[in-house]
């Protein structure tokens, strides 16, 4: 037991002398570190302050530097200030001299129109008495006078005018052919045209000439139903992969060839299909016919057709006169028809209308033994066109009076859709033999090497030897060609003689 608590007193004692002991040594650090602290504390703090002393330096340098440019910018403003007191300065005493000079000159203004008014009623009264002495011996009052002297001028005037309207009408008739001639030309280079030629017979293209016996059929019962429902004649020869379809009404052909493309196609050929076929191609047409004079009036920009003469200018897309198709030549003279009307200075849709109309009366449903032109009007006055577009579409062939304006003009612009080159069938024959004569007649000129007659026999190309004629020869060669040509040939609408004189030099590099 005793042995015990000497024990537990023994590691009692042995805790408190290591708890002192821990202590102590931790004290000793714990000094050591709070010195190693406050030292580097010191150098930090020192170091801070010279840190903030060097910004506060920079920036006390940076405002010294601001104030300055301030103040130098003011001391500039001020400067302009007073350069500107100055100048209003003298402009204010510029200001007083001048005004100063006005009042002078006003007086000097006010004391001549007194003198002025002075003079004027003297003169005045000079005159009071000069008409009186004139009065007393011409023995006529100042208004009889008077009314003399303004009928003598009025007779004076009414012979200048006269002669002056006889001068004006003399040069109005020079320059009016001159004139026309020139809206005409420009209204033709400014309308894109295109050649489409129509025949009258349409070729049907097959795959093999097996086709053919389908289409025949048994005896020929085939090709005479079709014959029969489309009122064409069906050529099949011995052409290879095609069959003719011959007819003047090119909408029967074109009913043919659609029918044909779907029996061929579908395989079943036969008379009732063929019936059937053909019935479905017409209505399938008749479709078309509407949509395409829609779209022709749309492109030109025509509103408010009657739904019926939208169909009649439809049907155009399949006639033609003289081998010209109808629509294009309608299509062709309305825009004529409002290029010339806007040189003219007249309505440019009006005129387009007319001349899209103007050949309605060549596409009837029923057969008139009136004149196209006059049937045409006709159809345009049943349905409800003006009074101005009907007259036009009536006179265009001078079987009606022409009473506006637009109807010449659709005459015109309808024989310049018809006489250019290539809008109407010409045979191969004189149309070659027409180039030949042409490049003949210039040859047949001293001094000329080659002649090139293109763009359809509108330009003669003309070249000459440069060491042959001169500048004023080549010019004077152009106008004899011409004058050869319109004396001794028929073309239609004119012939541009172009005279090339050039001088080559050929050398060689070796």
């Amino acid at each position: 037991m005793i042995e015990s608590v000497i024990a537990i007193v023994a590691i009692v004692i042995g805790g408190l002398c290591g708890y002192f002991i821990f202590r102590y040594v931790i004290n000793g650090k714990y000094k050591a570190l709070m010195d190693t602290a406050e030292k580097d504390a010191e150098v930090l703090k020192e170091k801070k302050m010279l840190e903030v002393k060097e910004k506060f330096l920079n920036k006390k340098a940076e405002l010294e530097k601001e104030i300055q440019s301030r103040n130098q910018k003011i001391q500039q403003s001020e400067n302009k200030l007073k350069q500107r007191e100055i100048s209003l300065n003298q402009r204010q005493e510029e200001m007083g001299r001048r005004k100063q000079d006005i009042d002078q000159q006003q007086q000097r203004i006010d004391n001549e129109k007194k003198l002025l008014q002075i003079k004027s009623d003297e003169l005045d009264k000079m005159q009071l008495q000069e008409r009186e002495k004139l009065e007393e011996l011409s023995g006529l009052s100042a208004e009889e006078a008077k009314t003399r002297l303004v009928e003598s001028m009025k007779d004076e005037a009414r012979t200048a005018a006269a002669s002056y309207i006889n001068e004006i009408m003399d040069e109005a008739k020079l320059n009016a052919n001159s004139q026309a001639k020139k809206i005409v030309i420009q209204t033709i280079q400014r309308v894109a045209t295109e050649t489409a030629i129509e025949n009258s017979v349409s070729v049907f293209h097959i795959d093999n000439d097996e086709v053919k016996g389908r289409i025949i059929g048994r005896e020929g019962r085939n090709i005479r139903a079709l014959e029969a429902a489309t009122g064409v004649e069906i050529v099949v020869d011995d052409t290879p992969e095609a069959i003719v379809i011959s007819a003047f009404d090119p909408i029967r052909r074109e009913v043919c060839r659609l029918a044909l493309h779907q029996l061929v196609a579908d395989g079943r050929i036969h008379p009732a299909r063929i019936e059937e076929v053909v019935a479905k191609v017409k209505k399938q047409l008749d479709n078309e016919v509407i949509e395409t004079g829609k779209r022709t009036a749309i492109d030109l920009g025509i509103h408010g057709l009657h739904p019926e003469l939208v169909r009649i200018v439809g049907k155009m897309k399949y006639r033609s006169s003289y081998g010209q198709n109808l629509l294009q030549h309608a299509r062709e003279t309305a825009n004529l028809c409002a290029v010339m009307a806007s040189e003219l200075g007249l309505n440019p849709k009006k005129a387009k209308r007319a001349g899209l109309l103007h050949d309605i009366g060549k596409v009837p449903d029923e057969e008139s033994e009136l004149p196209h032109a006059l049937y045409g009007a006709k159809i345009a006055e049943k349905y409800k066109e003006k009074p101005d577009i009907c007259n036009a579409i009536g006179a265009h062939h001078d079987e009606m009076e022409m009473n506006t304006l637009l109807a010449p003009i659709v005459q015109v612009c309808d024989a310049i859709s018809g006489a250019r080159p290539g809008a109407r069938r010409e045979i191969v024959e004189a149309y070659i033999k027409r180039l030949n004569d042409l490049e003949a007649i210039a040859m047949s000129y001293p001094g000329v090497t080659k002649t090139y007659a293109i763009q359809a026999g509108r330009e003669l190309r003309v070249i000459v030897g440069a060491d042959k004629m001169d500048d004023k020869e080549s010019e004077a060669l152009s106008n004899e060609i011409a004058t050869k040509i319109q004396n001794e040939m028929t073309y239609p609408g004119q012939v541009k003689i172009t005279v090339i004189r050039e001088t080559r030099s050929i050398a060689y590099a070796k």
